[in-house]
């Protein structure tokens, strides 16, 4: 009898230890399940639309944009590389100042969220809405509760990403940024070559000192300089007076289609509108918001995973922000008067360009330089003759344009700021030039992908 209800409580013993054993691997499948979820490269693309949206409505300018988007890239990127070394290498030692990242190892980081967060928190320390960062970052929370991530995971990768956050945030901080802040602004100068304050608004010059800015791969602002601007000359039949000409009578007979490619590529954040005393500002995007716009329309189209989603990203915006250090330098040493100024004062004070002109020098064209140099950027990642439907400013009130290549976009960037009546085509092709230099120093010198 004895025997019986020994053998009895065994079995039950058992049955109670399989029941435990079941159970915690429908757990474990169940949380498996859910991580996998984290694997959803939109995760990523949201938050850079977020990021996005912000710098628009922030008004933020091209050159600081550009600097928005590449610090929370890089804080992503390595993050990832830092989790999955077989597959990718770190920036550190590649790019200026950027030191390897040490973190005892945590079997319950999951790398993707873990990039999230560091993207999130670089993001936060670079914008003003800080309320709407916020306010999406619990959104951001929210979901991820409701994917049902483990807790483990969740507080673990958070615990990663805020630490590698802080790391990008002080390495950030070396960049000169803050000290430029303090300089002063540009002096107007009287000569007719120079650049002037030009309407609606007559802004100050924006960012007179981001040649001083810290590269990201170039050796210095100055790397790959443009060729002089032709010499300023209003003799009739002047290299430079023809030049002029040339913005002012395509300005007056401009096709539909010259017009569709100006108004698409126009990426002016200062835009305004004045009706009586009230000026209206449109939120426009910035141009290396477009080409980050473009990186994910690419990224979309080649199924990229997470983890080259990433990669594609913190590539392009290196090539962004080392392209407007280089373009910014030249233009405010140049100092080269704006199309319209000219016109106005000699041929037609009533005439009006297409598109406001932006608030800085005009030689090099900023459009051409950071185009072209995306551009190669994206060719370099995903081949020569990857043809897209760019629908980045559906959200901006324009339609979609086609494609055939990443430099055929950026060819159109750069012409349709002759049509636009805002540069000379000397500073289009010398831009281009320039571009086409940096981006393919930045693709030569940074291995980012292992395999």
């Amino acid at each position: 009898m004895k025997f019986i209800r020994l053998y009895s409580f065994s079995k039950i013993r058992l049955s109670v230890q399989v029941l435990i054993i079941s159970l915690t691997m429908i757990s474990c499948s169940n949380d498996n399940r859910n991580i996998e979820k984290l694997n959803d490269p939109e995760l990523f693309h949201q938050a850079m639309q977020n990021l996005t949206d912000i710098i628009v409505y922030d008004i933020f300018s091209p050159p600081v944009a550009s600097r928005i988007y590449v610090y929370p890239s890089i804080a992503a990127f390595e993050t990832i590389s830092f989790l999955n070394p077989e597959a990718y290498k770190s920036l550190s030692g590649q790019i200026s100042g950027l030191e390897k990242i040490i973190y005892p190892t945590d079997k319950n980081i999951n790398s993707n969220l873990a990039s999230l967060y560091a993207f999130n928190k670089v993001g936060e320390k670079f914008i003003f809405s800080k309320e709407r960062m916020k306010f999406l970052n619990k959104d951001f929370q929210k979901k991820i509760k409701n994917l049902n991530i483990p807790y483990k995971t969740i507080k673990a990768s958070e615990k990663f990403g805020e630490y590698v956050a802080n790391h990008i945030l002080n390495w950030a901080k070396k960049d000169n940024y803050d000290i430029t802040r303090t300089y002063p602004k540009y002096s107007i100068k009287e000569a007719d070559h120079y650049w002037k304050p030009t309407p609606p608004d007559y802004m100050d010059g924006i960012e007179p000192h981001w040649g001083k800015i810290r590269t990201m791969v170039l050796d210095s602002a100055n790397m790959f300089p443009s060729k002089p601007p032709l010499k300023f000359d209003l003799t009739k039949g002047s290299p430079f007076q023809l030049q002029l000409q040339q913005v002012f009578q395509i300005g007056d007979n401009l096709t539909d289609e010259q017009l569709n490619k100006a108004s698409f590529w126009d990426c002016n954040p200062y835009v305004t509108h004045h009706t009586g005393h009230a000026m209206i500002a449109t939120k426009k995007i910035t141009p290396g918001g477009h080409w980050i716009g473009i990186t994910a329309i690419a990224s979309r189209i080649n199924n990229s995973d997470f983890l080259e989603t990433i990669n594609a990203y913190a590539n392009v915006s290196i090539a962004l922000f080392d392209s407007f250090i280089a373009c910014w330098d030249d233009k405010w040493k140049t100092l080269v008067v704006r199309p319209e100024t000219l016109i106005n004062k000699y041929y037609n004070d009533k005439w009006v360009p297409v598109l406001q002109t932006p608030p800085f020098p005009e030689y090099t064209s900023g459009h051409s330089v950071i185009s072209r140099a995306a551009a190669v950027t994206l060719t370099d990642l995903y081949g020569e003759n990857f043809s897209f439907v760019d629908t980045t400013e559906l959200k901006y009130g324009l339609p979609e344009r086609k494609y055939k290549s990443f430099i055929h976009a950026s060819e159109e960037a750069a012409i349709s700021r002759l049509y636009g009546g805002i540069h000379y085509m000397m500073a289009i092709e010398e831009g281009v030039i320039q571009g086409e230099k940096v981006g393919s120093h930045i693709v030569k010198k940074i291995q980012t992908k292992l395999n």
